[in-house]
């Protein structure tokens, strides 16, 4: 599988990540230390369906665990501030672009049941190959999530 886009996808994310004026945001949503919890939750969780579809599993991909504020703070409590949570998140995307990077076009089409929700709305609730969901992040999760830390800039 090409990682090319994700890669890409995640320099824009980290370069935002890195600026320090970002803050808290305006309505009430995540603060940057979440937004880059959630991102590390989201890449673990997807590394670990490769892995288990590589294995032969057939794993289901269901994030509202990296939507759990619980789950979230418990990640940003396991890092050194700031700069240890962006370190921890470009290791989990450096070990998700790996993952994927060795990926064959078999492993890449298994359909994966998939839930995926953004706040109480559900976004997807069905069968999505592999490729898909690694493909989404670069193409929808990732940039999205470095525009609304570009949001956070006070």
């Amino acid at each position: 599988m090409d990682t090319t886009a994700l890669r890409s996808a995640y320099e824009e994310f980290f370069e935002m990540a890195a600026l320090p004026d970002l803050g808290d945001a305006a309505d009430g949503g995540w603060d940057t230390d979440q937004v880059l919890a959630h991102v590390l939750s989201v890449d673990a969780a997807t590394t670990a369906v490769a892995l288990g579809v590589v294995s032969g599993a057939r794993p289901a991909f269901d994030n509202r665990i990296c939507l759990d504020g619980g789950n979230l703070d418990r990640i940003i409590g396991a890092h050194a501030g700031r700069a240890g949570l962006i370190d921890g998140v470009r290791h989990q995307a450096a070990v998700l672009c790996d993952v994927a990077d060795r990926l064959d076009e078999a492993s890449g089409a298994v359909p994966v049941p998939t839930l995926l929700m953004s706040g109480d709305e559900v976004l997807v609730d069905q069968p999505v190959p592999l490729a898909d969901l690694v493909h989404g992040l670069a193409a929808n999760h990732v940039p999205g999530h470095t525009r609304q830390l570009i949001e956070l800039r006070r």
